[in-house]
């Protein structure tokens, strides 16, 4: 079974992948930086495969 993938999002560039954790490095700025949760969680923004709107908008 396949390890479950949140969607992260970079504190400093706004950077979005999608990992099951996020990674030392931004692949966005090369900076060590903190990565916010940006999964969806509930079903109105379309459940875990989708990013929640209100976080990951620029």
């Amino acid at each position: 079974m396949e390890e479950p993938k949140n969607w992260w999002k970079c504190s400093n560039c706004e950077y979005t992948l999608q990992a099951a954790t996020p990674p030392e490095t931004c692949p966005g700025c090369k900076e060590k930086c903190n990565f916010i949760d940006a999964t969806c969680y509930t079903p109105e923004c379309g459940g875990p495969e989708n990013i929640d709107p209100q976080i990951g908008q620029r």
